[in-house]
């Protein structure tokens, strides 16, 4: 089995923000976890998908956007691969709530932006992204402008364009909260399917128990501001996972105790469940 590696550290980090008010607001305090390379049985790099749960307003996104380098701590250390974050890369790539396509370029040029800016030939940039678009279900919209399609379609361009790169770390912010019941759960699905082909380590943000608990490997519940890591829960189901494992009696024994960790805080924000 070939040595594990460390993808994401984060060592006793803490971040706060002014108010407009000029009120010091402590987002996150003393922040502690590491990933690591995980492997299959026969020494195959498969990455790992770590969920951040916890009530809004506690911090998750920060911690997205210090990895991400979009941010900086105030104290401690954030390290991808073993080395310092300092700022954006293309190691890493960020998933977002709310859309982000550029609306003037078309699905595919969509796809194909962050190939064409980091030089990548333009018959590879195509290969990619039409097996990408193929992928995520986008074909026949190739040339379709982003205004013109739903939200769940929408998304799925985000995620082609995040994996065109091939990031060793793909960082996922909320990105089906705006969607409907059943277009979350299908873009669920997808992601799945779609991941199950890299070996990207994802970090997901969600306040959602069952998708936390649907999606994960491991879950790290935070509390209520300021944010902290009360509880590393394992997710004890194999993979591929199909949406029938809700139903089973492990799925809700496990989604009591992420309830009753959640509960251990008070605080404002809220978490919900999946109807």
């Amino acid at each position: 089995m070939p040595e594990r590696k460390s993808r994401i550290a984060l060592r006793n980090v803490s971040r706060s923000f002014v108010s407009p008010a000029g009120e010091i607001i402590q987002a996150i305090q003393n922040i502690n976890f590491e990933v690591e390379d995980l492997y299959s049985p026969d020494g195959k790099d498969i990455g790992e998908f770590r969920v951040l749960l916890g009530p809004s307003g506690c911090g998750k996104s920060t911690i997205l956007r210090l990895i991400a380098g979009l941010d900086q701590p105030d104290t401690g250390e954030v390290l991808v691969a073993g080395k310092p974050v300092t700022g954006p890369g293309r190691d890493r790539g960020m998933v977002f709530q709310k859309y982000t396509s550029f609306p003037w370029l078309t699905v595919a040029q969509n796809v194909e932006y962050g190939m064409k800016i980091n030089g990548v030939p333009e018959a590879e940039r195509q290969r990619t992204a039409a097996h990408l678009i193929q992928e995520t279900g986008l074909a026949g919209f190739e040339k379709s402008y982003p205004d013109t399609l739903s939200g769940g379609m929408q998304q799925r361009v985000a995620i082609a364009r995040t994996l065109a790169l091939r990031p060793g770390v793909i960082l996922m912010d909320e990105p089906f909260g705006a969607l409907d019941a059943q277009t979350r759960s299908d873009m669920q699905e997808l992601l799945l399917s779609i991941w199950s082909e890299t070996a990207s380590t994802i970090l997901f943000v969600t306040h959602d128990v069952d998708e936390a608990i649907y999606l994960a490997d491991h879950i790290f519940v935070l509390c209520a501001r300021p944010g902290t890591i009360i509880e590393d829960v394992p997710v004890p189901f194999g993979r591929p996972r199909d949406a029938s494992m809700k139903q089973r009696s492990e799925f809700h024994e496990l989604q009591q105790h992420v309830l009753s960790c959640l509960r251990r805080s008070s605080g404002p924000g809220q978490v919900r469940m999946s109807v």
